[in-house]
């Protein structure tokens, strides 16, 4: 399954053919622009040639900060982010073997255990780690049992919650009303 959440076809085929890729995303997606975000590892590739954790975490840390700060830039933090990058790189190369998929289908893991694996990984919180699950689950078929409930709520069936629900223009603009909506609400 292809997934459409940067506007660019090929920053999207990279997301949607690469684990590593998709989870640098994931990570990336803070205080910028989701587009932004997931368009990132595309960017970084580009820049570096390859994108997989043994090359991330063995590239030198200032010359991949160098890489996040060239025009247009990875992400609006560079320093910190280009460290988080290369962090969840060397976790997935000592702990996984450098094969990021393994982290949701390693010993056929249930939904709770692959959130429990991504909340172990750099940068990943609760929250982002039930997003990620959603997204394996709603977008690329990862059927672990009970991922719809570890990942709640962002796994129900037809919200419009996150990154997980985005499957065209129309559903990106639903799921920023939602965000929107939750936001007015948090103030009110």
């Amino acid at each position: 399954m292809t997934l459409h959440l940067t506007g660019d076809t090929d920053a999207d085929a990279l997301l949607s053919e690469n684990p590593f890729a998709l989870l640098v995303g994931m990570l990336l997606d803070q205080q910028i622009a989701m587009e932004t975000a997931f368009a990132g590892p595309a960017k970084i590739r580009d820049r570096i040639g390859a994108l997989d954790p043994a090359t991330i975490a063995r590239y030198d840390a200032d010359a991949l900060v160098d890489v996040f700060r060239q025009s247009p830039a990875v992400h609006r933090f560079p320093g910190s982010m280009a460290k988080r990058v290369q962090e969840i790189a060397a976790v997935i190369v000592s702990n996984w073997n450098g094969d990021t998929a393994s982290i949701w289908t390693a010993d056929n893991p249930t939904g709770p255990e692959i959130l429990n694996r991504l909340k172990a990984l750099p940068g990943f919180g609760e929250q982002k780690a039930k997003i990620f699950l959603a997204l394996l689950g709603k977008r690329l078929g990862v059927d672990a049992n009970g991922w719809r409930e570890a990942s709640a709520p962002y796994g129900e069936k037809g919200s419009f919650r996150s990154v997980a629900d985005i499957v065209d223009p129309e559903s990106l603009t639903r799921v920023r009303e939602t965000k929107r909506a939750a936001k007015a609400a948090a103030k009110a």
